[in-house]
């Protein structure tokens, strides 16, 4: 950076004009993390993790807690799957002021640093708990500012493969492999608002109310109708019953069976004639109840009879929406968005990226690719316009993150220059007005 000694310029022979010079840590090629910076201020990131966590390392630790939790978290919302690119970080302009002044000169935390920091201070009970706390409140904040009045939650659960002998690692028949199969909780605007990592031969809807009850409770003391969608995994009497209780709409999908498809036999005959090239779509709503069903609950069913398809597709929703019957289909399938975020957190964020011995320390990691999820989510829905508003988190990283620049240092202020590319002059001051303009919430 700055101080740094003038190198000794290359001349290459197949271009006499040509001379290459190297800048060493001047030179970052995230300078698009600045503008994620920007609005986690706005936000009050720094003051949640000072509440949150517990700093137990003493009075002469050399790097701060916020500097070492923005590095953890920064760098997987850049990219970098894990600590073993901290030493370059270390040393990378954006990667040093995104943190405190005391990090601009002598640079972030090395691989051992932040591996410790990792693996032994937040796996600390308390720590672990205020991960998830932090996470939460930092999504409450963004609510906050754009409140709905109808709130649909969508939870699944997903496979990450691991290897080695990790504690809790086990085989699951269901995606054949060894893995962690963890729970995740989002809100209708993308957020995860919850999760846990459980063990891997879990079955999917296991730890369901730990998540799900308290978030629905949050969501109707602040005057909130909550919806609810998730798979067949969660078709369980003692779900609707619960979310019965609190007056929580649902659509859940059902596990074709016999008796159901006796229900619906008139639809499942192919009409006759001539096959239209257009799939042919019928719907068909009844009450139902199942042996384990304390009473009759309605059940709707959607029937598609395709080209060139010797039989029907077709689905069941255990539903308590008073919706028409293609509206009750039309709402649940709008939950495949929840997978697509899921998505976004494994490739974007390296949440698959758990390669710790300990269980603890890969609820840690989950934890920190979360929070960067988020944080990348909510550049998305609070800064981004509308024409883009809808990029992936990973052509977030590649178009906007991976913007190329060179930092240079005056007597009383530090010059980023970044390189014009798909972050333009004029896409940056934008997004810069609309961070400006979040509130900043008191507390």
């Amino acid at each position: 950076m700055v101080g740094e000694t003038q190198n000794r310029a290359f001349q290459l022979s197949f271009n006499s004009s040509l001379k290459v010079d190297f800048q060493g840590s001047r030179v970052t090629s995230d300078g698009g993390l600045l503008l994620v910076r920007e609005l986690d201020e706005r936000l009050g990131f720094g003051q949640l993790i000072e509440r949150h966590l517990n700093d137990q390392r003493g009075m002469n630790a050399q790097l701060l807690l916020t500097d070492l939790v923005r590095q953890s978290v920064y760098s997987r919302l850049a990219g970098y799957e894990d600590v073993n690119d901290a030493e370059r970080l270390s040393q990378d302009p954006t990667f040093r002021l995104i943190g405190s002044s005391k990090i601009w000169e002598r640079g972030g935390a090395l691989t051992s640093r932040l591996q410790s920091f990792e693996t032994a201070v937040l796996t600390q009970k308390k720590n672990l708990a205020g991960l998830a706390a932090l996470n939460r409140e930092l999504v409450a904040r963004a609510e906050a500012i754009d409140a709905p009045q109808r709130v649909v939650l969508d939870m699944d659960s997903t496979e990450i493969p691991v290897y080695g002998e990790q504690e809790q690692s086990a085989y699951n028949g269901h995606f054949e492999s060894t893995c962690y199969h963890p729970l995740l909780l989002f809100n209708g605007d993308g957020d995860c608002v919850a999760a846990k990592l459980r063990p891997g031969n879990v079955h999917s809807a296991e730890g369901r109310e730990e998540l799900l009850l308290p978030e629905i409770e949050r969501q109707q003391q602040q005057g909130k109708e909550v919806a609810f969608r998730a798979d067949a995994a969660f078709a369980k009497p003692e779900i609707y019953e619960a979310l019965e209780e609190r007056d929580v709409k649902y659509a859940i999908r059902l596990t074709a069976n016999d008796n159901l498809e006796r229900d619906i036999a008139e639809l499942l005959t192919r009409p006759v004639g001539r096959p239209s090239y257009k799939p042919l779509v019928w719907f068909k709503s009844f009450l139902y109840q199942a042996a384990s069903w304390k009473t009759a609950r309605r059940v709707v069913a959607k029937v598609e009879f395709h080209f060139g398809e010797l039989f029907p597709r077709v689905g069941f929703i255990v539903a308590n929406l008073t919706a028409a019957s293609w509206a009750v289909v039309r709402f649940y399938n709008k939950r495949g968005t929840a997978e697509q975020w899921i998505k976004e957190g494994k490739q974007a964020v390296k949440m698959t990226r758990l390669s710790c011995h300990r269980f603890r320390a890969n609820e840690v990691r989950l934890w920190l690719s979360l929070i960067a999820y988020n944080l990348g989510n909510l550049w998305r829905r609070l800064a981004l316009p509308k024409a883009i508003g809808n990029w992936s988190l990973t052509s977030l990283q590649q178009r906007l993150v991976k913007t190329g620049g060179r930092l240079v240092k005056h007597a009383r202020y530090y010059w980023l220059l970044l390189a014009e590319s798909h972050l333009t002059q004029r896409l940056f001051a934008g997004m810069l007005r609309k961070i400006a303009a979040v509130p900043i919430l008191a507390g």
